[in-house]
């Protein structure tokens, strides 16, 4: 059974940076400096975007507005300016653990930027996306490599397997687009994949017939 959303943590805007707050200070009180680091030092920021310590600001005092998390202490430093701690509320604890469920359990789209671009490719030439994509193929190579040794200097740490499930997620799904890449590319020098503005225009205007003869538009 799915785990009920408090008034609190429906009301409130989810993200992953804020799943990642919750997470956190349920470890134990951080100020936001220690919350970015600690993603940083676990890892995280392959799957949480935490380059923009702003962004961070703002989204732990939304949290703390919502009544999530609330302010600990305050501690001074001579060495560094003034830092909020801040801590996770119960209300906080029990919208992490709904977050989580539902976010696990019901599959939702997420629109990133590679396939809005693949959905009007045809606007670029078949040369013009050789190139592109020989180009991605190679980074994308890199970034899998990296992402494995990542993974198995983890397992060597003698890491828990569940503390990796999202190395081992973008293992996979990083695999699973080099093989597409590669057979994309494959298809584009044979010539099996090409196209032209002329050749697409009837599609464009939805002057096709549908499988039967009926036509479509």
């Amino acid at each position: 059974m799915a785990a009920a959303q408090t008034p609190a943590a429906a009301a409130t805007r989810r993200s992953p940076l804020a799943l990642a707050v919750l997470a956190l200070l349920g470890y134990k009180p951080l100020h936001p400096y220690g919350v970015q680091r600690l993603l940083k030092e676990w890892g995280k920021e392959n799957v949480v975007n935490v380059g923009q310590r702003a962004s961070l600001y703002k989204t732990m005092e939304r949290l703390a507005a919502a009544g999530l998390i609330a302010v600990r202490e305050t501690e001074r430093d001579q060495q560094y300016p003034e830092r909020t701690v801040y801590e996770l509320t119960d209300a906080g604890r029990e919208a992490a653990q709904a977050w989580i469920d539902d976010i696990v359990r019901v599959p939702r789209p997420e629109y990133p930027e590679f396939p809005a671009a693949l959905s009007f490719l045809m606007v670029l030439g078949p040369d013009a996306v050789l190139a592109a994509l020989r180009e991605r193929h190679d980074a994308v190579a890199k970034t899998l490599a990296e992402a494995k040794q990542g993974l198995a200097d983890a397992r060597g740490y003698g890491l828990p397997k569940v503390t990796l499930l999202d190395d081992e997620y973008l293992v996979a799904v990083t695999e699973a687009e080099l093989r597409w890449i590669q057979g994309v590319v494959a298809e584009l020098e044979s010539g099996e994949l090409t196209w032209s503005l002329e050749a697409l225009e009837p599609f464009v205007e939805g002057d096709i017939e549908a499988p039967g003869g009926a036509e479509q538009g």
